[in-house]
């Protein structure tokens, strides 16, 4: 565990708060305003949390070489969350699109 200094550790264990606060955040705002596309979001946010966890294991082993395979997941869920995230956030921008396509225009009277 001495291989990142303590306020690297701080930065790394903050982030993956973070990130757990954030996904918790979204998906009450979808609950909230019963937004299925926003919930989808906090699920492709999950691979990167993944991600974020396998970089704090395999630091807290001291990046062990029997551990190499943590790199590789890390790498894996990384592209995975990646892809997930863009998806999620075209299927909000298609949603929206369409709620607005929807929406009726009622003329001004003065």
């Amino acid at each position: 565990m001495h291989v990142l200094t303590i306020p690297t550790w701080v930065i790394h264990i903050s982030s993956v708060i973070e990130w757990i606060a954030a996904i918790w955040l979204i998906w009450t705002f979808a609950d909230r305003y019963k937004l299925p596309a926003w919930r989808n979001l906090s699920i492709a946010m999950l691979p990167l949390l993944i991600s974020a966890m396998c970089a704090c294991t395999w630091h807290y082993f001291d990046n062990a070489p029997s551990l190499n395979w943590l790199v590789t997941l890390q790498a894996a869920t990384t592209l995975i969350g990646n892809c997930a995230l863009c998806w999620a956030g075209w299927r909000i921008w298609d949603r929206s699109r369409q709620i607005n396509s929807t929406e009726t225009v009622t003329p001004k009277t003065n």
